[in-house]
């Protein structure tokens, strides 16, 4: 095979003419005849024993042809292709433009091309980083949330219901003297102040007692799920069985002995104001290794094919597919539980998918231009724990990975780690968070 031209045809494409001699040729039409030869049945003969002149006869000279011309794409057009000076992000679109016995056949590739990224000012690049300021009033939240999560539920029969109280409750609901579908309970837990029900409902509980019997009157909301109650007025009528409430425990010793590992209270507050402080350090750095990887997508400007995009997004949706299997689901039950199809979850992902591409060939490019590169030594350490994890020896890692992709995986997070390093802190007025536990 012989390369006879290569043309940009246009930004990250590129059009290859390559020429198969004759002799090249019939070589590649016998061996699809050999391979074709024992499923060839023709009158006369018997199944497998057909010569090729007379399958070409009774069947045209060109009968090999397709066979032969596939042969030679897939064994003859990759060592052409990786003598190429660029690098492919597609399987190339190929055809044959001519084919004869005498002359051979010449094809026509067109290739979709890495794109080649230019980015600058990636080093100085302006990025807040904001560590929440951790009090004692963020220790005490944890306390309470601590304290609700061993609540128990106390009976009432003492005083008529509060908002927070848990109450037990019969009721039906009807449009005129007619009840109408779901709207009936019987014995139903509801927490007064959850909005659990339609608005109005649970504030016309407030203040019943047990064994009461009364009318709750609510009109339900325009934008209701069921369009056929929508804006219209209801009447349930209810009985109050029971009311619970909660009860807290005392925050003491024996209760931090009781709930947590810790032996007491002044222990516990301790170790989770220090867990909120590094929960808090994390916080930011992670949002300031967002700022700054978002910064370097938003250098990116270069047209890239949308062929990387797709098949990124491929990848997103095999890794998600393959998370929900060790979940026992199936992504086509995910899509039926969500409402979607997949032209609508692989739009879902495009925008990860856009960002993450970019973000690799800026990373890839600051690798190159800052000529970043990896030691053995360090390949050898990042393998360590892979090999000791499998019980192989790092060598045999080695065989059975893609060490190309590996070592450019490497090399782009050092890059980002040059950027971040260089990377000028920024302070921004601290936002408002909830506490979040995580000491116990």
């Amino acid at each position: 095979m012989s390369l006879q031209s290569t043309t940009r045809t246009e930004v990250n494409t590129v059009e290859m003419v390559f020429a198969v001699g004759a002799e090249d040729f019939e070589k590649a039409v016998e061996r699809a005849y050999q391979k074709a030869k024992k499923h060839i049945s023709l009158p006369g003969f018997r199944k497998g024993r057909v010569s090729r002149k007379m399958a070409e006869l009774r069947m045209g000279e060109g009968v090999f042809y397709e066979d032969a011309i596939n042969d030679l794409i897939n064994t003859e057009l990759p060592p052409v292709l990786a003598d190429a000076d660029f690098e492919l992000v597609d399987r190339p679109q190929v055809s044959a433009e001519k084919v004869s016995k005498e002359e051979g056949v010449v094809f026509k590739a067109i290739c979709i091309t890495k794109p080649e990224i230019t980015i600058e000012n990636y080093k100085g690049i302006k990025a807040s980083k904001t560590v929440r300021e951790i009090t004692d009033a963020d220790v005490d939240a944890q306390l309470d949330m601590l304290r609700q999560r061993n609540a128990r539920l106390v009976s009432i029969d003492d005083r008529p219901a509060q908002m927070g109280d848990e109450v037990n409750l019969d009721f039906e609901g009807f449009f005129g003297d007619e009840a109408f579908e779901g709207g009936k309970g019987e014995s139903f837990p509801l927490r007064l102040g959850s909005g659990q029900f339609i608005p109005g409902f649970e504030e016309q509980v407030v203040g019943k007692s047990i064994g009461e019997e009364f009318d709750v009157t609510v009109t339900f909301p325009e934008e209701y799920q069921m369009k056929d109650y929508a804006g219209k007025e209801a009447v349930f009528k209810c009985k109050l069985n029971g009311i619970t409430m909660e009860e807290l425990p005392e925050v003491d010793d024996e209760f931090i002995q009781d709930s947590t590992e810790f032996e007491s209270l002044e222990e516990y507050r301790k170790a989770t104001l220090e867990n909120l402080k590094s929960g808090a350090e994390h916080d930011a750095e992670t949002a300031f290794d967002n700022a700054v990887m978002q910064a370097i997508i938003n250098l990116v400007d270069a047209p890239i094919p949308n062929v990387m995009f797709e098949h990124r997004i491929d990848a997103l949706v095999e890794n998600f597919d393959q998370m929900l299997r060790q979940q026992n689901m199936t992504l086509d039950l995910y899509l039926q539980y969500t409402g979607m199809d997949i032209s609508d979850f692989r739009e879902s992902n495009r925008e990860r998918a856009v960002n993450e591409v970019k973000l690799r060939l800026a990373l890839e490019k600051i690798a190159e231009l800052e000529n970043i590169q990896v030691s053995d030594e360090e390949i050898d350490e990042s393998l360590t724990g892979l090999a000791e994890s499998v019980k192989m020896s790092v060598d045999e890692v080695k065989r059975r990975l893609p060490m190309q992709d590996y070592i450019m995986d490497m090399r782009v997070n050092k890059a980002l780690e040059l950027v971040k390093a260089n990377a000028v802190i920024t302070e921004e007025p601290e936002a408002e968070a909830p506490a979040e536990e995580t000491a116990e």
